[in-house]
């Protein structure tokens, strides 16, 4: 199966299938030959072409992050009104007003400004150096210099500067996990392919960015910069990131409040004035209305209870680069995870040893080789010894080179098969692996003085070259059916299956350069390998179930080989895997029914995976991605939320990411979705206490206007109550920890905005209360002859611990609040305490007193105020215990909506 080719729009027309020419008529197309380009034209293609680099968007000017601070319609009031009352000289109120405005555009600047990196992780992928052939000489020249025709020279250990034409390739193999997703590097060669075949299959062509794992070659450039795959996959990168879905219902909520309060505040101005009061007075009272009813401290709430969820998610080994990330995760139902090296190990590893003996699984952790069979300790030694991986000089379980050499060298010292002493042997002859042979052979001599051959391939090439099979009681002929058997079996599994023999060679026998094909060998078994799963991934995705959230594995591997990957993670292949292939045949409205059916896409490109969660999103699905190669990298940007590998994964993945996690651990993911759950409860509890306490002052002061009655509070004392009942509270209530079982709820729906229906309904009839029971207690004061300065201070007390009450029903919208200890909020605890003391200080302070219009009140005043205040608190949790009641007689889920 092919997928669709990625196109390049820039120096080079896509319509040039470049695999599909033979080289001669690409050098006449390049004006090249095989000796390279001369350095006049080289440098004229230079300046005519541009430099081998990939654009990158420009940094937001910091100006334009300040401006983007004051485009909310709760601080375009709060604005003019400041602007207002400072042109009538009222300076306190102006003054107080500039204040809060000036203290949340600082907190908003300074977050975005942090949060928005200047890092180019895509030139980091550019080449510092490489080297070609200019006037037939090799040279080595910056890669940005690099240009089209150009002969480059590759070698093990390099990386591709360009999209490179193939014209010799010795045992050549390329590792472009980071561009296609495959576990194995890719083999290639010079011959010519049709022109359908996608860009996985393209032997003959080295991408840009790419590594060289083994053997030697050369090429000539056929795109420099934009114009390469690479190129294509940062087009998709760049350019602003969508909104997440919390800056969408924020958004959709201020303009909601916005609109509400504006109209409320110049009718209570218009109905003032009609009513007889001075339209100065009653202006003022329309601006101090509009602080008291406008949360306009959301913003600071956001941002502190944002950050509070970083640092509880940078404890969890989660780093979050965009602020908002921390909530959109939590909302996601929808992980689309790469395959190689998030939910794998992204390392090849031997998980099964097949002999005439039988099948031996290698996974076991208690098998340290010790019972192994001297079947199972030969084949595996054969294997280790014509091998040419390397020890790492930090980790003595770790090897370099080829992954399957890598992978065998790695179980047979593990195992006790062979010594990292006896792999270090130089042998009297070697031939390195080549694709076109299909095996590698070593001649060592063993300590008895005696000469082995040892050879290590596919099974079929071994088969050939074999004459007998090992078994338990020596050699016994070959039997190519249950080879072929056990060979197939295990590359249905999703394995790759490599083979070894042996033999002696005899002291007579001449050894040659190079060394003859093999022949006359005992079959020693086969190795079934693959890239396994990571530890404690399957538990993350059953959590993941558990928690509403659906896991699909998307990749660019082969489907076989994603299937059984999935199969042992648990996720649900249905009938087959969805390929890139079959998806170019499918609109969008199939593709979702398609991807309904399948958790499972192999075979896909970049381009592919950015489209499924397009789709995805289309739907209404909230969609997370996880990666760490470049192929990642557009999925991650158009993702919701963007969570990649911090430590294999590509600085490309990290930088188009919100989220990067630091133990490359796919289970962290679910820990952050419990603290992203965490983080919306507390903007969601926060915004209810805000809401109900602002619905109460609005009801309140405009009932007041119609009641025939003096004013309710004057400006400076609405002033006075924003300070008092939700200054530093609001604040506080972000710190709130969890109510517990967050993960066993399903994700937010994607219609219900900051608050659910049910704390709608606790807003509406809490604002209620409270703004009745204000009005009424300055109604009553002032029918029993107490003067207005008395009336008003009664009443602000009244608000204040009414406020105090609700901001501590506010701390569970599911449980009793009597189930919470009452120090798992110490900041607001102490906050809430504190304003009341900030108040009773206020009245009795004569200062304060004068200049706020207060007076002191007796002590059976305040007891009056608490007992009154204390109702809103019962209204709450009589109205939970009713839907807890209700809940458990209907059956339904406890997750009130």
């Amino acid at each position: 199966m092919t997928r669709q080719p990625i196109e390049s729009t820039a120096l080079v027309a896509p319509a040039t299938h470049w695999h599909s020419l033979t080289i001669d008529d690409i050098f006449t197309r390049l004006s090249s030959s095989a000796d390279g380009l001369g350095a006049a034209e080289a440098a004229e293609k230079l300046r005519s072409g541009g430099p081998n680099e990939l654009a990158v968007a420009a940094r937001t000017p910091w100006w334009r992050v300040l401006a983007r601070q004051f485009v909310s319609p709760l601080i375009a009031i709060l604005l003019v009104a400041a602007i207002v009352t400072a042109l009538q000289q009222h300076w306190v109120d102006s003054g107080a007003i500039f204040l809060i405005l000036c203290l949340n555009a600082a907190l908003g600047f300074v977050q975005e400004r942090k949060a928005e990196s200047d890092m180019r992780a895509l030139q980091s992928l550019s080449t510092p150096s490489c080297r070609v052939l200019r006037d037939g000489s090799e040279r080595v020249i910056p890669g940005s210099d690099v240009v089209l025709g150009d002969i480059v020279l590759l070698e093990s250990g390099e990386r591709v500067p360009a999209d490179l034409r193939l014209f010799i390739a010795n045992a050549l193999e390329v590792d472009e996990s980071m561009l296609t997703g495959e576990s194995f590097a890719a083999t290639k060669h010079t011959g010519v392919l049709p022109k359908e075949v996608g860009d996985s299959d393209k032997a003959n062509i080295a991408f840009s960015g790419t590594f060289v794992g083994s053997g030697r070659g050369r090429g000539i450039v056929i795109a420099t910069g934009a114009a390469t795959s690479l190129g294509a996959i940062n087009a998709l990168v760049q350019g602003p990131s969508g909104k997440t879905p919390l800056q969408l219902l924020t958004n959709s909520l201020e303009r909601s409040v916005g609109l509400l309060v504006l109209g409320a505040v110049v009718f209570v101005f218009i109905a003032g004035i009609v009513l007889g009061n001075d339209a100065s007075t009653m202006f003022r009272t329309a601006v101090g209305l509009a602080v008291a009813s406008i949360p306009e401290s959301l913003p600071i709430v956001l941002t502190v209870a944002l950050s509070l969820g970083v640092s509880r998610m940078a404890k969890r080994n989660a780093i979050i680069r965009t602020l908002p990330a921390v909530e959109t995760l939590g909302s996601t139902n929808v992980i689309g995870s790469d395959k190689t090296g998030t939910l794998t190990e992204n390392r090849l590893t031997v998980e099964r040893v097949w002999t005439t003996a039988g099948l031996l699984a290698t996974t076991r952790r208690d098998a340290d080789g010790r019972a192994d069979s001297v079947l199972v300790r030969a084949m595996l030694r054969a294997g280790a010894l014509t091998n040419e991986a390397t020890i790492s000089a930090e980790d003595d379980n770790e090897y370099f080179g080829d992954a399957v050499d890598a992978a065998m060298a790695r179980i047979a010292v593990a195992r006790g098969a062979v010594t990292e002493q006896e792999r270090l042997a130089v042998p009297v002859g070697h031939q390195p692996y080549e694709p076109q042979l299909r095996y590698s052979q070593t001649v060592l001599v063993d300590s008895d003085g005696q000469r082995t051959l040892y050879v290590m391939g596919s099974p079929e090439a071994l088969i050939e070259a074999s004459v007998a099979v090992a078994a338990g009681g020596g050699d016994e002929p070959l039997d190519n059916d249950v080879i072929h058997t056990a060979n197939e079996q295990m590359g249905r599994d999703g394995l790759r299956v490599i083979a070894t023999g042996s033999r002696r060679v005899p002291d007579g026998e001449e050894l040659t350069v190079p060394l003859r094909p093999p022949s006359g060998l005992t079959f020693l078994g086969m190795a079934g390998m693959t890239d396994p799963p990571r530890e404690g991934v399957a538990e993350a995705i059953r959590q993941c179930r558990q928690a509403g959230i659906s896991v699909m594995m998307i990749t660019g591997d082969h489907p076989v080989t994603a299937t059984a990957i999935a199969a042992r993670l648990g996720l649900a292949i249905g009938t087959r895997a969805l390929t890139g292939a079959e998806m170019a045949d499918l609109d969008d409205h199939m593709l979702v029914a398609r991807l309904e059916q399948t958790s499972v896409a192999a075979r896909v490109s970049p381009q592919d995976k950015l489209r499924i969660v397009r789709t995805l999103q289309g739907a209404g699905k909230i969609v997370a991605v996880t990666g760490d190669g470049v192929n990642d990298a557009p999925a991650l940007k158009a993702a919701s939320i963007g969570v990649a590998m911090g430590r294999a994964g590509t600085d490309v993945a990290r930088e188009a990411a919100d989220i990067v996690l630091t133990d490359d651990h796919f289970a962290t993911i679910v820990h952050a979705v419990e603290e992203g759950r965490v983080t919306f409860s507390a903007i969601r509890k926060t915004t209810y206490f805000l809401l109900s306490t602002g619905a109460a002052a609005l009801v309140a002061v405009t009932l007041s206007v119609f009641a025939g009655t003096p004013l309710l509070f004057l400006p400076v004392q609405m002033l006075w109550m924003n300070v008092v009942t939700n200054g530093v509270q609001d604040v506080a209530l972000a710190f709130e920890p969890a109510e517990g079982h967050e993960l066993s709820r399903p994700p937010r729906a994607s219609t219900e905005g900051i608050l659910s229906r049910t704390l709608w309904f606790r807003t509406g009839i809490t604002g209620a209360w409270m703004a009745l029971a204000v009005l009424l207690t300055f109604i009553v004061e002032l029918r029993l002859g107490n003067t207005e300065v008395h009336a008003r201070t009664l009443a602000l007390t009244m608000f204040v611990w009414l406020s105090f009450f609700q901001v501590f029903s506010a701390r569970a919208e599911f449980k009793s609040l009597f189930e919470l200890r009452l120090l798992a909020n110490k900041p607001l605890l102490f906050t809430s305490l504190g304003a009341l003391m900030l108040h009773w200080a206020a009245t009795i302070w004569p200062f304060s007193a004068e200049l706020l219009g207060l007076t002191p009140l007796s002590s059976w005043e305040w007891l009056l105020c608490i007992a009154v205040g204390s109702t809103v608190l019962l209204i709450v949790e009589a109205e939970k215990a009713v839907r807890r009641w209700s809940h458990r007689h209907d059956g339904s889920s406890p997750s009130f909506s």
